[in-house]
């Protein structure tokens, strides 16, 4: 067996184009979709991150502005300065990247911006949403997850799913997505004592944890749809995931590469999800 690759890339490229329709839509009515997305410090890899959002926005018919800080800024002056955002009407989506210098509270940040525009899916009323299931804005990686399965068919409604990690930004939501979708879930973590008794009776497994080789075949159930949102770098610096993915293409039905899987997908929920909160507004 060999498996079927769940080429993030190409899905993102189809429901961005949906994403630009429903951007032109909003125009007609004089409505410009707004992102602001604010970086402080100068962590390279965040500086990468925030440079394609910002460029996946105006490739798509949506407005972004990003704010660069230095990492003196202090945490006052952070707060402020999205208080100011949340009651910018021209601006629908509010994101802070991660990780913030030492001497500010990420969680006291996360929780000022507005639940209306936390476009990232992490504010406390946003998971709240989640949790018993009324709309709310879903955390940008694991619904790009939910719609890799649902591109592939795959309904998670009484199938056994196993998520490798319990982060808030995606183990914990990953599971949530799947258990609303009626699947049976099983969290595994860095305590559980034999992860691949778990992860063998699994018709789905979510890779969240940041380990190489966390999933190996051995682990994986024949014909099995295996979602690697890890990234990580392997002994000669090329980027990998979590799963062994020499090894699981050959037992896995459906799986998912490292570059190009879950990565693209991230970047285009946050366009979903921007685009929804613009909706919203004018509705």
């Amino acid at each position: 067996m060999t498996a079927k690759t769940i080429d993030g890339n190409a899905l993102s490229r189809h429901l961005r184009h949906e994403v630009a329709e429903r951007a032109a839509l909003l125009r007609e009515r004089g409505i410009t979709p707004g992102l602001a997305v604010i970086l402080v410090g100068e962590n390279p890899a965040s500086q990468v991150y925030v440079r394609n959002k910002v460029k996946a926005c105006h490739d798509n018919g949506l407005h972004s502005v990003l704010e660069h800080y230095p990492a003196a800024m202090t945490e006052a002056e952070l707060l402020a300065r999205i208080k100011a955002l949340n009651a910018d009407a021209a601006i629908h989506g509010i994101l802070v990247q991660l990780p913030l210098p030492g001497h500010i509270d990420a969680h006291r940040v996360i929780e000022t911006i507005a639940p209306a525009k936390d476009v990232d899916g992490f504010h406390v009323a946003s998971a709240g949403a989640l949790m018993v299931g009324q709309p709310g804005f879903r955390p940008c990686t694991p619904y790009g997850c939910m719609k890799m399965l649902e591109s592939i068919g795959c309904d998670p409604k009484g199938k056994h799913a196993v998520v490798i990690g319990r982060s808030n930004i995606v183990g914990k939501p990953m599971a949530m997505l799947l258990l609303q979708a009626s699947a049976t879930v099983t969290i595994c973590h860095s305590a559980t004592a034999d992860l691949g008794f778990h992860t063998r009776q699994a018709d789905i497994v979510v890779a969240a944890v940041g380990k190489r080789n966390v999933l190996t075949a051995d682990m994986v159930k024949p014909g099995a749809v295996v979602i690697d949102v890890g990234m990580n770098r392997d002994e000669h610096g090329r980027l990998c995931g979590d799963v062994d993915h020499a090894g699981v293409a050959k037992v896995a039905g459906h799986l998912t590469p490292v570059p190009g899987g879950v990565g693209p997908m991230t970047i285009t929920m946050l366009l979903m999800n921007t685009i929804e909160s613009a909706e919203r507004n004018a509705a």
